[in-house]
């Protein structure tokens, strides 16, 4: 460190202070000398050096081709497409949006009674065709509804047309469904079928829910704001791809609804050795009772049981049954098992059926546009027996349902509630309890989705 004289310190401020013009201008000279020196050493710093360029020519030769193209000609072309069948088709409309090219195989659909169903019936029928690179069919797969009643939530119809030796060939296979489990869950604003579609759910699955729980709550008049709902539904597939029909929706496995702030379940179990499963609590006590309370899945009551104004005759009297709005073709089923009793047509009724439940307990169909049963035939609960018309007596489309007990009317949905239930026997509820135990904790998850969405909005 450098040590200054206290003496020549002094000196130099008394310096200073007689030349104050001669050390300012002195000290601008050396800044202007530090400024000229800065511009004149900025030039002097190198320039980045551009890095050597070189131009590289080169020859390449083209690959011959003719072999791959060759190869690719030998090839036996396979072509699939896929396609769903309309309610007015022919089978020249239909080649055509297949691109199919093959009058041998037009005929042969025109001819065969097997292969003509591909185009009887409704449409929505699943078609996928393989043809070759000129457009002759090699084979035909369609796929739809089962032709089996009972079976339409389990199997599919697969039609098969192909070539063999030579010879065309069709074949007709009922083939069960494979099933993938889905959850969900929401709230109700204003109604059931709103609130499905708010949460992506399928009609077929809220149908399924009002009839599930239809003893315990009336969805026309029970049904509150607020109530909630959580299911796990089957999505189904033929042969690997979505269906199409139905939307693409099987049965019920698990569902939860809350009415009112209390909380139903449902469970879907099939006993071994049992023909049809059936819906149960968490406890295992058993959700089917003797008689449904709907004769349709989901419906309209226009006309409850009691005291009415005819509609025809304008005067106060008596409604011994249940009228259901609904369209003419709706199906119709049998509350109950029994044995067919009438099915023709009779007086102001029109089309009706008539079934025998035993312990003097009948049920009366009426106003039918179809009857698919014949007297004498036994029918199962659940089974279609017809379909909603306007024959007889009527101002327009619906059901007139009528409960009998020995002779004497009945409200049917007093009687469906109070009726007997049909519960699990000893040895099957062990199996329940561990196929319920999955069920319930899909339940629990597709329930947690309600409080997350409600979180979210």
């Amino acid at each position: 460190m450098a040590i200054i004289d206290p003496q020549h310190l002094q000196r130099l401020q008394d310096l200073a202070h007689r030349h104050r013009r001669g050390v300012a201008g002195t000290t601008l000279a050396l800044l202007a000398g530090f400024t000229l020196t800065a511009v004149a050493v900025a030039p002097l710093v190198p320039a980045a050096v551009p890095p050597a360029q070189r131009l590289v020519v080169e020859s390449l030769q083209p690959v011959d081709l003719s072999a791959q193209l060759e190869a690719l000609a030998a090839q036996d072309l396979r072509l699939v497409r896929s396609d769903v069948t309309r309610g007015t088709e022919t089978v020249q409309s239909l080649f055509g949006r297949l691109g199919i090219v093959d009058a041998e195989a037009q005929a042969f659909v025109r001819s065969d009674a097997t292969a003509r169903r591909l185009l009887t019936g409704r449409g929505g029928k699943m078609v996928q065709a393989r043809t070759d690179a000129a457009g002759a069919l090699q084979e035909l797969i369609a796929r739809y509804p089962s032709e089996v009643a009972d079976q339409s939530r389990t199997h599919f119809t697969r039609l098969t047309i192909s070539r063999f030796d030579g010879r065309w060939l069709s074949r007709l296979e009922t083939v069960p469904f494979t099933a993938q489990a889905r959850l969900a869950s929401g709230t109700i604003e204003s109604s059931l079928f709103a609130a499905t579609d708010a949460t992506g759910v399928p009609d077929s699955v809220a149908m399924q829910l009002a009839d599930i729980f239809s003893v315990d709550i009336d969805f026309h008049r029970e049904l509150r704001r607020g109530d909630t709902f959580s299911v796990v539904y089957e999505s189904l597939y033929a042969d690997g791809e979505p269906v199409s029909w139905n939307e693409g929706a099987g049965r019920v496995l698990a569902a939860e609804f809350v009415n009112a702030g209390r909380a139903y379940h449902a469970l879907y179990f099939q006993a071994a050795g049992e023909s049809r499963g059936g819906y149960y609590g968490l406890d295992g006590s058993s959700r089917r009772r003797v008689f449904l309370a709907s004769p349709m899945e989901f419906s309209r009551v226009t006309s409850g049981f009691g005291m009415r104004r005819h509609p025809l005759q304008q005067r106060w009297r008596a409604h011994r049954g249940v009228d259901y709005g609904a369209p003419v073709g709706t199906p119709v089923r049998t509350v109950g098992d029994g044995v067919v009793e009438f099915a023709g047509r009779q007086n102001g009724y029109g089309n009706t059926i008539e079934i025998r439940h035993g312990s003097g307990r009948t049920t009366l169909y009426a106003h039918l546009s179809k009857i698919d049963v014949r007297k004498g035939q036994r029918v199962e609960q659940g089974q279609r027996i017809g379909a909603v018309g306007m024959t007889g007596w009527t101002t327009g489309p619906h059901l007139h349902f009528e409960f009998r007990i020995n002779g004497q009317h009945q409200d049917p949905l007093r009687i469906a509630k109070t009726s007997e239930t049909v519960e699990l026997s000893a040895a099957a509820r062990e199996r329940f309890a561990e196929v319920a135990q999955r069920l319930q904790v899909k339940l629990e998850v597709a329930d947690s989705l309600v409080s997350q969405r409600s979180y979210s909005e």
